[in-house]
C-alpha cells in the first residue's frame, strides 16, 4: 500500500506544464513536494497565495507564510499574496486547471463528501464548496478505507455532500481510479496490491478492463 507521500507523488504526475493548481487540506498539500522536473506549475491556496513551494525544512518555518490549512509553507520567486475576494475570483472564474482535494467519501457518480462528520470536530468546509462548483478537473487524494476497514468509495455518499458529480479521478493507498459512466474504473494499482484486494475494499461499482498495471514512480 502507498503512504500519504506516495499518494501525493502519484498525483503530481498528473500535473501539466504551466498549470495553475489548487491544493486542499491534508494529503493534497504534499503534492507540492513532488513536482516532476521540467514542469512549471503555480500552486494556489484560497487564503490568498499564488506560487507556493514545498514545505519548509524544520527550523526554516515562517509563521506568517501559511496555506489554507494553516500549515507553514515556502514560496517560490515571483509568488504573490492577495485577499480572499481575488483568490475566489480565480477559482470561480475557472482559472485553476487542477484541484486536488481530500475526501471522507466519494461515490461512483463522482459525488464528494469532505467537510463534515456528524458529532465530530473537523476543520469545516473552507473553500471546498467553491472549488467543487467551479473546477472542471478534480482529483481526490484519500485512504481507500476508514479506520474500521470500511470502504470510502461508495455507491452513494452517506455524509453531507460537498459537490455532486464533480470528481474525475481518485488516488488512494491502493490504486488509481477514474470515475465515468457512474462507476469506478481501475486504472493502476499500488505496487504489491492485487486486483482482488481492491475489489474487496470498494463498495461502489468497480470496472476492471484487461490487465491493470502497477504504478510507476
Amino acid at each position: 500500500m502507498l503512504d500519504k507521500n506516495q499518494i501525493a507523488q502519484r498525483i503530481a504526475q498528473e500535473i501539466q506544464n504551466n498549470w495553475y493548481v489548487n491544493l486542499g487540506i491534508g494529503i493534497p498539500t504534499l503534492v507540492a513536494n513532488y513536482v516532476p522536473k521540467g514542469i512549471n506549475v503555480e500552486f494556489q491556496s484560497e487564503n490568498g497565495v499564488l506560487g507556493m513551494g514545498p514545505f519548509p525544512f524544520e527550523g526554516d518555518e515562517d509563521a506568517d507564510l501559511i496555506n489554507a490549512g494553516k500549515q507553514t509553507i515556502t514560496t517560490l520567486p515571483g509568488a504573490v499574496f492577495f485577499d480572499s475576494a481575488t483568490s475566489f475570483a480565480m477559482i470561480r472564474g475557472q482559472h485553476v486547471q487542477l484541484t486536488v482535494l481530500g475526501a471522507m467519501e466519494v461515490a461512483e457518480n463522482g459525488d464528494i463528501a469532505n467537510w463534515k462528520i456528524p458529532d465530530k470536530m473537523v476543520k469545516g468546509m473552507g473553500g471546498a464548496m467553491d472549488l467543487v462548483a467551479s473546477a472542471e478537473n478534480i482529483i481526490v487524494a484519500m485512504m481507500h478505507t476508514n479506520k474500521k476497514g470500511e470502504s470510502k468509495l461508495l455507491k452513494n455518499c452517506t455524509l453531507p455532500l460537498t459537490g455532486v458529480g464533480c470528481v474525475k479521478k481518485v488516488v488512494t493507498n491502493l490504486c488509481v481510479l477514474e470515475i465515468k459512466n457512474n462507476a469506478f474504473y481501475l486504472i493502476e494499482r499500488a505496487p504489491g496490491v492485487s486486483v482482488e484486494e481492491i475489489k474487496n475494499a470498494t463498495e461502489g461499482t468497480l470496472i476492471i478492463e484487461g490487465n491493470i498495471p502497477e504504478m510507476v514512480f
